[in-house]
């Protein structure tokens, strides 16, 4: 009798329809997670429009308390991960979303630059490992050939939520103002957060530890399962975490993704204030073309994840979509009196940034397993989110002197472009088993 693994070559479609089954079991309950972290990070900029009016906060003191986040974010990113694998997915990721959920809706209370920074380090500190957890949790359910995918339809989450936190958020600040006796900001923070809260209680029954427990697998269709991803794992070096923290290969990923970090955070801080300088002063409208440019991004992500996972060309796609985004941030300042103009060449920045996080984390995947992939992979997340801790207050201090995005621009074209450099130092091949 053939044991599990010698069958995989007689049995492809058996396959293809196990990992869609995990993929429909997992996949919608992990991309709605995403979609209100995500939607708990962007709602800051949107309150932005009428929160430093109402509290008299300069644009210096958002950019400080938008940057903050990610010192609570960096710190508690690599032991936020190593307790998720002791604790357990669902456990842990419950933690982190109700913690979130909590903090954002109690923004809603924020009176002083003091109160705002402590907020947003605390919502950085409750958020941190949700993603490299989730990345990590993938791994012990996909296999590298449909990984790619899988995160791709994750990640899309990112972008999805930047076309529903725009109209949303456009619409509460325009419709809740006073209500209540409360400022439009303050239940733009409430309800925003308060899904992330019972998301949280739902991942303790959502979520499988492993295929063994999921009670929606056979016990065949666990062992297949487990079969394949051990295969694979059979052929990548099993690095010890403190090796795999001096090699320079980590490192370069590292500064490949702190790239990507610089421009997406120019994206997600400062899209509305881009649009609102072009001339639309309506809430509602920014929300709304803020949209575009995201919906594009859509688009872009699942488009260029499945092709990439179909030819298996990660480094040379990712270096294409670098250039594009460079030339849609250095386009932006020439164009800035048009919002039409402005939307066309930042959906092009959009494009090439978007399309490039999901398929980054086929290098990383392919590279480490076990405990190493769980440091490694908190590690790049954490090095990633860095530009957070100086972006926001570097754009808002020039915003500040200048009273224009120009500079900043250029900063987030000239990291697209580093990022282009540091991926042809990078070998995409991972290091052999010895």
């Amino acid at each position: 009798m053939r044991n599990s693994l010698s069958d995989a070559a007689d049995t492809p479609d058996a396959d293809r329809k196990l990992f869609r089954k995990a993929a429909w079991r997992l996949m919608p309950f992990l991309f709605v997670c995403y979609l209100f972290a995500q939607v708990d990070r962007m709602n800051i900029a949107f309150a932005k429009l009428d929160m430093l009016d109402d509290l008299g906060f300069s644009e210096a003191v958002y950019g400080l308390g938008a940057g903050v986040f990610f010192i609570g974010y960096v710190l508690f990113e690599v032991p936020s991960n190593m307790l998720l694998r002791r604790y357990g997915a669902h456990r842990w990721l419950a933690r982190i979303m109700v913690s979130w959920g909590l903090v954002s809706a109690g923004m809603m209370f924020v009176q002083t630059p003091m109160q705002f920074y402590i907020m947003r380090f605390l919502l950085g500190m409750a958020e941190a490992g949700f993603f490299p957890g989730v990345i990590f949790y993938l791994t012990g359910w996909f296999t590298r050939e449909h990984r790619g995918r899988m995160t791709a339809a994750f990640m899309t989450a990112i972008a999805v939520a930047g076309v529903v936190v725009g109209p949303v958020s456009g619409a509460v600040l325009h419709h809740f103002h006073e209500l209540g006796g409360y400022a439009g900001w303050q239940w733009l923070f409430l309800i925003e957060g308060v899904p992330s809260v019972l998301l949280g209680l739902a991942t303790l029954y959502c979520l499988p530890v492993s295929p063994e427990r999921a009670r929606w697998l056979t016990p065949q269709e666990a062992a297949r399962l487990n079969a394949l991803l051990q295969a694979e794992r059979e052929g990548v070096d099993d690095t010890p975490v403190r090796q795999a923290l001096r090699g320079a290969r980590l490192w370069i990923l590292s500064g490949i993704y702190a790239c990507y970090g610089m421009s997406f955070f120019g994206f997600v801080f400062w899209l509305p204030t881009i649009i609102k300088s072009s001339g639309v002063a309506d809430p509602l409208s920014i929300g709304l073309i803020s949209a575009i440019p995201w919906g594009v991004a859509i688009v872009a992500m699942c488009g260029v994840g499945a092709y990439v996972d179909r030819r298996q060309n990660t480094r040379p796609v990712l270096m294409a979509l670098s250039v594009a985004a460079a030339a849609g941030w250095a386009a932006s300042p020439w164009v800035a009196d048009s919002v039409s103009a402005s939307m066309a060449v930042l959906s092009i920045a959009m494009f090439g940034l978007m399309a490039s996080l999901p398929v980054f984390w086929n290098l990383p995947t392919a590279a480490y397993q076990g405990a190493s992939a769980a440091v490694a992979i908190a590690v790049i997340t954490s090095v990633g989110n860095a530009p957070g801790l100086v972006s926001p207050y570097i754009v808002g201090w020039i915003k500040t002197l200048t009273s224009r995005l120009d500079v900043a621009m250029y900063m987030f074209a000239a990291a697209s472009l580093l990022a282009v450099a540091l991926l042809a130092c990078l070998s995409e091949r991972p290091a052999p088993r010895r």
